[in-house]
């Protein structure tokens, strides 16, 4: 079972990307001739989304875990 915490960054994450997805997604309408760098950027942007929540998602998951097993704690 995913814990809380785990649910809490991976829907963090979630959000950042769909996010970023929806503004492009705008600026694609309003600048349909710059289609191709808008979603390159967009895509590299949601790259970096991930990359960042890599670390909270990590330290989430370690605090589920320790909080379920008392012999992992430090």
């Amino acid at each position: 079972m995913i814990g809380r915490r785990t649910l809490i960054e991976l829907l963090h994450i979630a959000a950042g990307v769909i996010g970023a997805a929806v503004i492009a997604y705008g600026a694609v309408w309003a600048l349909p001739h710059a289609a191709s760098p808008i979603w390159e950027v967009a895509f590299g942007m949601m790259a970096v989304i991930v990359f960042m929540g890599v670390r909270p998602l990590r330290m989430a998951w370690r605090a589920d875990r320790n909080r379920h097993d008392p012999a992992l704690r430090d």
